[in-house]
């Protein structure tokens, strides 16, 4: 999977979840700030991604993600191998 993919991934999740429309999120997005994403937000999206992609973050790592961009690094990271 690439950069791109995991991002319009994450974009898709957010914009679902908190109701916004997608072509406002951008990489450099700030979740809590742009899109007032609370921390119940966060741990959706990460739910999403392990669910649907074998993605596991860690707590710790998912806790300091402050923009799409790392979330979509963090993705990147954690990706089963072969996805």
């Amino acid at each position: 999977m690439t950069r791109d993919e995991v991002l319009d991934i994450v974009r898709s999740h957010l914009a679902d979840e908190l109701e916004v429309d997608p072509a406002r999120i951008t990489e450099s997005t700030r979740l809590r700030e742009d899109l007032e994403a609370d921390s119940l937000d966060l741990f959706t999206l990460v739910q999403e991604l392990d669910d649907s992609h074998g993605v596991t973050l860690p707590d710790d790592e998912a806790a300091k993600i402050t923009t799409v961009g790392e979330a979509a690094d963090a993705v990147l990271r954690h990706l089963p191998a072969g996805a």
